[in-house]
């Protein structure tokens, strides 16, 4: 959007603002009932889990009883969400990349040597580059991060059956895939064709696309997929990848408790879905496709799954669209000198 018309920035802020923003939320909230968050005797896990949206989940399943396996990459902020959440549940935690496969497969290992079994999973970690990273295994740090790592961890957590009979997934997306339609090729781009905010954009409509097909497979089991979308919350992610988002809304973005409300109402009440492929927004199913031109993407739900798994299958150094690999032989990520555009 940072080289967008004005015109065309003033109808996106005047379009959305009023549903996206707390404006939305505290609008809605006046026709919801109390959350009863009776989680006890429940195992959850979520991804991304010590902080913002995720943080909040955990802590409000916490609040209701359950044991939380709260997964992140930083040891640090772990342990201090950890020490500041307040039971009768509690938090268990684990520390993971989710950019990268090894350390989810590591993860799971523990997981299951440990017997667990998980009734709620909240795949929430996510992130927005402004500039192309690639990761030690050559792929796109937002892809990798945003959908891949989700797919592995699900497809493991049923194939391994960790999860429990009743359980439930719920994926958090973003409304910035609105704007993207699917294009499987392009959910691992790199190169030249790079953009940060429709890497961030495709990896979302992704997330929505897996759970179609989740719940297809998995129909008739007693699981659940659901896919949400927070609306515009004040998160740190927010600040360091759309800076001038941040600064124009900052009195009105939901804070992080906003933002997971509906994580915690699926997990909650888990609403029948009338539609297959839907998104969950302040309680309620919500359409995919807002733009004209999104639907017309042939792609199906299959067909990323497929691209998931090609790019499971892959060898570092050789992921990526492009002819060359800016990553191979480098032992740690690394940033791609090109500005992409963010909103």
């Amino acid at each position: 959007m940072a080289n967008a018309p004005l015109k065309k920035i003033i109808t996106f802020y005047f379009r959305f603002t009023p549903s996206y923003s707390a404006i939305g939320f505290y609008a809605r909230r006046l026709f919801w009932r109390p959350v009863k968050g009776d989680f006890v005797g429940q195992t959850w896990l979520v991804t991304g889990g010590s902080e913002g949206i995720g943080g909040s989940a955990a802590r409000s399943a916490v609040a209701g009883g359950a044991t939380v396996i709260s997964v992140a990459r930083d040891i640090g902020k772990l342990k201090a969400f950890a020490a500041s959440v307040k039971g009768p549940g509690k938090v268990v935690t684990e520390v993971a990349d989710f950019s990268l496969q090894n350390d989810i497969r590591l993860l799971l290992a523990r997981l299951e040597e440990r017997g667990t079994r998980i009734d709620v999973l909240v795949n929430n970690v996510g992130i927005q580059k402004r500039d192309q990273i690639l990761t030690k295994e050559g792929l796109e740090t937002s892809f990798a991060t945003n959908i891949l790592g989700h797919y592995l961890l699900t497809r493991e957590l049923l194939d391994r059956k960790m999860l429990s009979e009743n359980s439930t997934v719920i994926e958090v997306s973003s409304g910035g895939m609105y704007n993207h339609a699917m294009v499987v090729k392009d959910l691992n781009i790199t190169g030249e064709g790079y953009l940060g905010v429709r890497a961030y954009g495709l990896s979302k409509r992704a997330q929505v696309m897996l759970t179609s097909h989740w719940r297809q497979k998995y129909a008739g089991t007693g699981k659940s997929f659901y896919v949400m979308q927070p609306g515009w919350v004040d998160t740190a992610s927010v600040g360091r990848s759309m800076p001038r988002f941040r600064a124009i809304l900052k009195s009105v973005l939901r804070d992080h408790s906003q933002g997971a409300d509906t994580i915690v109402w699926l997990a909650d009440t888990r609403p029948k879905q009338e539609a297959i492929e839907s998104i969950w927004f302040d309680r309620k199913e919500r359409p995919v496709h807002i733009y004209a031109h999104t639907p017309k993407s042939t792609a199906t739900g299959a067909d990323v799954v497929a691209g998931l798994e090609n790019c499971l299958q892959m060898k570092p150094g050789q992921a990526g669209s492009a002819d060359h690999d800016p990553n191979h032989g480098q032992p740690d990520a690394i940033r791609v000198k090109r500005r992409a555009t963010t909103a």
